[in-house]
């Protein structure tokens, strides 16, 4: 179940050795795949009312989880919780065949709220293993988005956790092996697993274009140049956040003296902030800007009301809603149904 934020408590605004300031990771917080997903299941309430069910978290992150609850979204673990002729989305991180014959089979009114650079994902596995392709798919077993594209290809592929997997995988024909992602990992350690993996198995076969999306890639840049000049580095974001996770490791391993992970503001311990005159601040690709701003807000009462913002890209990309639900509830063409809330 999602957690409530506990009782925001004051900081202390203790003297620290220099100048306070606060360095804001630009891009942060939501992608377009998980804006699409948030807004379907907002719109599918709109136009079918309460409940709408929702397979898994829809995206990643509590608050969010907990702020469709209350507006009438039903969370479940498989289909067959789902009553009979119902609605029931598909969340961002995708879903196997099988999953979406279970779903036919109860009768449910299935809106797949998959991002479409997981689709992509799945559309690889399917034409490598239509190729006769041995997939080696790097990801994180168990996580809802590999079980998806797994699902597709299931006696294709072999599922690569990370670097240390690579000298234990065992192919029937090295010269007719590719590798495929999952979208949330750390590219660097996803790059060295591929390193590893061709040193093995020099043929290896690249995706046609970089399985990491492109809001993973563009937050690990930005926490990079934050790190380099950051004591302490917050994260805003779920513990079951992939990308939220990696932003940790990776601020960790790009210079941050101490880098940790909170859902929300009132999780922020004053210990960390102890003689830190530079604090790093970014969030996952499921956080909600509001998230981030109760963080700001918190570590302004501490003294840390300098903000500068560390820029490293700009984001526009913006994803269709699901075809079912480009249309208000009189059958006209919704001003949300291109990109969600937009920018």
């Amino acid at each position: 179940m999602p957690r409530i934020p506990g009782a925001r408590r004051r900081l202390q605004d203790n003297p620290v050795v220099g100048h306070k300031r606060v360095l804001l990771a630009a891009p942060r917080g939501y992608c377009a795949g998980v804006d699409r997903a948030v807004v379907a299941v907002e719109k599918a309430l709109d136009l079918y009312g309460a409940p709408v069910y929702v397979r898994k978290q829809i995206v990643h992150n509590v608050h969010v989880v907990s702020e469709l609850e209350q507006q009438g979204a039903v969370f479940v673990d498989e289909v067959d919780e789902v009553p009979p002729g119902a609605h029931v989305v598909f969340s961002a991180h995708g879903v196997s065949p099988a999953v979406v014959n279970a779903a036919s089979e109860r009768g449910l009114l299935a809106i797949d709220a998959t991002c479409p650079l997981v689709t992509k994902v799945h559309r690889e596995a399917v034409r490598f293993a239509r190729d006769d392709r041995e997939i080696l798919l790097i990801g994180h077993a168990g996580h809802e988005e590999v079980e998806g594209t797994a699902g597709e290809a299931p006696d294709h592929v072999t599922l690569v956790n990370g670097p240390d997997d690579v000298d234990s995988i065992v192919v029937k024909d090295p010269d007719r092996v590719v590798w495929l992602s999952q979208t949330t990992l750390s590219v660097d350690e996803t790059m060295e697993t591929v390193r590893r993996l061709r040193e093995r198995f020099p043929n290896l076969q690249d995706p046609p274009s970089d399985d990491i999306c492109y809001a993973t890639q563009n937050r690990q840049v930005a926490i990079k140049k934050v790190a380099e000049q950051a004591e302490l580095v917050i994260v805003v974001g779920s513990a079951n956040s992939s990308n939220s996770v990696r932003l940790v490791e990776v601020a960790l391993e790009y210079g941050a003296k101490a880098a940790y992970r909170v859902d929300y503001a009132s999780e922020i311990k004053q210990e960390w902030l102890d003689g830190v005159s530079s604090v790093g601040v970014t969030s996952g690709a499921s956080v909600p800007e509001v998230l981030v701003q109760e963080v700001l807000d918190d570590l302004a009462g501490a003294g840390y009301r300098d903000v500068q913002e560390v820029k490293t890209a700009e984001e526009d990309l913006m994803f269709s809603l699901p075809k079912e639900l480009r249309k208000d509830i009189t059958g006209k063409q919704d001003a949300r149904a291109l990109g969600g809330r937009g920018r």
